[in-house]
């Protein structure tokens, strides 16, 4: 690269966003629609920075889908729960109180900030309104979702009086301990060490009761199972497998269209979904319950929910060990 082509990068990457053909509208809007000062919005989206490595980043075509057997190994070794049981001991009172608060199972908790975090090692590395600003203005093909969520980013930092660029997160705008978008912030943080602030970047504490509430507000059923193990017949209907969607069959169904449980003396008018991956020995089979349907509220993909699912199970079992 020449050096003018060099010095020519390093303007647009530090180009105004208040200047922006997007920025007036959205400027209006913020006025208008949330009661903002103008001249603030211009303030903000004036530190800005157009990041090239976000658009490249989120460009990316997709990886090739993972089967389960190597998907797994990324989010069940054993540093990831060792931190794990260490995260759990030494938050072993707001993971207590949130679980018989929200309902919800605390290795559950617990496994989503690993997942997503490793407990908050890896929280991200981008401002989250450079993340915001470049994807909103200058990537067309998700401008309105990454539209709203800077709107949102903005309603937060008035709300919880925060500097716009002291926030870090993923290059798609996530933050935290558990990868709020800030839609989901607004909707699912919440103060759980009663300081009046909703801290969910530097504070465990906030963070483990918003991931608690976001299981609670999507249905998490308390003490409710997850999955289960079956055996298939030759002629199961594979039509019904991976479908997605809330779990609709009750076991009775299930087991006339070929699905078995394993463990025996389960509640048979529970509802699941029929699930396949190709693990380490081969082709495994399992039924999914509304509460492994509802891991998937937080990220769609069957094999996030179930490495969810079997890390926190892994971790559980060392935690009491």
């Amino acid at each position: 690269m020449t050096f003018s082509a060099l010095l020519l990068s390093s303007v647009i990457a530090q180009a105004d966003y208040s200047k922006h053909e997007l920025a007036e509208p959205f400027v209006e809007s913020m006025v208008k629609e949330h009661g903002f000062q103008a001249d603030f919005v211009r303030s903000v989206l004036a530190k800005a920075e157009k990041k090239q490595s976000i658009l490249d980043a989120i460009s990316r075509p997709a990886e090739k889908t993972k089967e389960w057997k190597d998907y797994r190994k990324i989010f069940l070794d054993n540093q990831r729960i060792n931190q794990g049981v260490k995260f759990w001991k030494e938050n072993a009172q707001a993971i207590d109180k949130a679980a018989q608060e929200y309902g919800v199972s605390p290795e559950i908790i617990v496994s989503i900030i690993g997942v997503e975090t490793r407990y908050g090692r890896l929280a991200g590395r981008y401002r989250v309104v450079d993340a915001l600003s470049t994807l909103a203005f200058d990537y067309p093909k998700r401008s309105a979702f990454f539209t709203k969520e800077l709107k949102n980013f903005f309603i937060l930092i008035k709300e919880q009086e925060l500097d716009p660029t002291s926030l870090y997160g993923s290059y798609a705008g996530a933050m935290g301990y558990g990868q709020f978008m800030p839609s989901s912030f607004l909707a699912y943080a919440v103060d759980f060490d009663g300081d009046n602030k909703k801290d969910i970047w530097q504070n465990p504490t906030d963070a483990i009761g918003s991931v608690a509430n976001y299981f609670k507000r999507h249905g998490w059923q308390p003490e409710g199972p997850v999955a289960t193990r079956v055996r298939v017949t030759d002629n199961y209907d594979q039509k019904l497998v991976n479908q997605g969607g809330r779990p609709s069959l009750t076991i009775v169904e299930a087991k006339s269209l070929g699905f078995t449980p394993v463990v025996k003396g389960l509640d048979t008018s529970l509802a699941v979904m029929p699930l396949r991956y190709q693990g380490v020995h081969g082709t495994e089979f399992w039924l999914g319950f509304d509460n492994f349907y509802v891991i998937t509220r937080y990220n769609r993909s069957r094999l996030y929910a179930m490495a969810v699912w079997q890390l926190a199970e892994e971790i559980k079992e060392k935690y009491i060990q």
